[in-house]
């Protein structure tokens, strides 16, 4: 039944149909209506839906435990998650604690960063420099971190107030510089802070290194990578990756930061981790880090369901299906496709401002001009509207405000890494009638139309 009352809540009253089930990249609702899931949801099923190879195992481990708190009882389906996690990250990141979703893990991170400190004898180390615009999750804490006002506006008088630099949108700029100089100098804003701040009072930087949904998928100039990196070990500040969005193959690599030989100190996995399957997430570190911590008594945080046996079956099912299908190589490939198949949508819409991304998370902007990169008016709500008419046409994209909440318009493309170039294709069909919709309601210039 569709019109029986709910008495459940989440963000809006935006109505939406019962999900009946899912297949691959698509999904279906009771009605028989098929969408793709262009966003992978909120950039989770990385694998797709309904993985055979998953489910089997989830119920394989049904059948013997469902839950094993970790204080009573290790569990082999959590040691060999860890196992297959550090297998797969780069060297020096060999210690995993898991977590429930995003927000758990990048909050596990910041406290393990503090607790080391503390571990040194650096207790004046507590502030943690992030970046605007950004996202780092809901909890108070995360969100202290977010660069995006209309989410935590509210919350405002009830956290410390972290200091930010900017991200580095150098698409935006109207400089004489190159790429590589323009990577230096948002790089180099990352040092000033630490100065400003005072050098014994930072403990770390948390950067997502692709954006994630307050950026659209923003990648930096290869120059900020390595001189950010640089720049941590300066004056021992610790480099935290938020890779909730952008590890588990999304961008090509299991982590974004190995597009850059980059090893962050601390690793926030989560989203495509789990794939969907289950509530499941991760922070991958350093023994250097943990086990100072663990000497000087353990490590004082945790959730109930970490390392929760079901969880953690799923987390391994969805590794070894990436690794046996290929699909990290795979996302590295149609990531290709689909970013030729946006820019290509350039010379038709010219509201769509830029194209950026890394692997099968891509992004694409609306702006009022090229030239100056004016965002369109607020009042239209493209970032909504656009979404509405790709969703009526059985197409789900995600989209946020681009310049810090308030004002600009960007929309996600991140499908499932099992995508074809035929579907690639597909999804493309019902973006470009969704896209023509728009203009012909906003009034808004297409190339070659009637």
């Amino acid at each position: 039944m569709t019109d029986a009352p709910s008495y459940l809540f989440y963000q809006s009253r935006n109505p939406r149909p019962f999900l009946d089930r899912g297949e691959g990249i698509y999904l279906f609702d009771e009605a028989g209506k098929r969408y793709i899931d262009g966003s992978s949801g909120a950039m989770v099923s990385n694998i797709g839906h309904s993985n055979p190879r998953v489910l089997a195992k989830i119920k394989a481990q049904m059948d013997k435990a469902t839950f094993g708190y970790r204080l009573h009882f290790r569990t082999h389906p959590s040691e060999d998650l860890a196992a297959k996690t550090v297998a797969m990250t780069p060297e020096g990141l060999d210690r995993v604690f898991f977590v429930s979703g995003g927000s758990e893990a990048v909050e596990s991170a910041l406290k393990l960063a503090r607790q080391y400190a503390l571990t040194q004898g650096q207790g004046s180390r507590s502030k943690v420099i992030s970046r605007f615009p950004s996202y780092h999750g809901c909890t108070l804490g995360a969100l202290d971190l977010t660069g995006y006002d209309p989410l935590r506006a509210p919350f405002d008088p009830m956290m410390k107030g972290m200091p930010s630099i900017p991200a580095p949108a150098t698409y935006l700029d109207r400089d004489n510089l190159s790429e590589e100089a323009r990577g230096l100098k948002y790089a180099e804003m990352l040092r000033d802070k630490i100065i400003e701040e005072g050098p014994e009072t930072v403990l770390a930087f948390l950067m997502e290194p692709v954006g994630g949904a307050s950026t659209g998928a923003l990648v930096a100039p290869d120059s900020y990578y390595g001189r950010i990196r640089e720049i941590c070990d300066e004056f021992s500040v610790l480099l935290i990756y938020d890779e909730v969005m952008t590890g588990a193959g999304r961008t090509g690599k299991f982590l974004a930061a190995e597009h850059w030989g980059i090893t962050p100190d601390i690793v926030a996995l989560s989203k495509g981790f789990g794939a969907g399957y289950a509530p499941l997430g991760a922070i991958v570190a350093g023994a250097r880090l943990v086990e100072p911590v663990l000497d000087a008594g353990g490590f004082l945080h945790g959730f109930t369901y970490a390392g929760n046996p079901l969880a953690c079956s799923a987390g391994l099912a969805v590794l070894e299906e990436m690794e046996d299908q290929g699909l990290i190589e795979n996302a590295a490939k149609m990531g290709e496709v689909l970013m030729a198949r946006l820019r290509g949508l350039m010379a038709r819409y010219p509201f769509i401002g830029d194209v950026r991304g890394k692997g099968l998370l891509t992004a694409f902007e609306f702006v009022s001009d090229r030239e100056t990169m004016e965002p369109l008016p607020p009042s239209l709500e493209a970032h909504a509207r656009l979404v509405e008419l790709a969703y009526e046409r059985g197409l789900i994209i995600y989209s946020r405000r681009t310049r810090g909440g308030t004002a600009g318009d960007h929309f996600l493309l991140a499908p499932p890494l099992i995508i074809t170039e035929a579907q690639i294709d597909e999804m493309m069909t019902l973006l470009c009638a969704a896209l023509d919709a728009f203009a012909a309601e906003t009034g808004l210039h297409v190339e070659g139309a009637q």
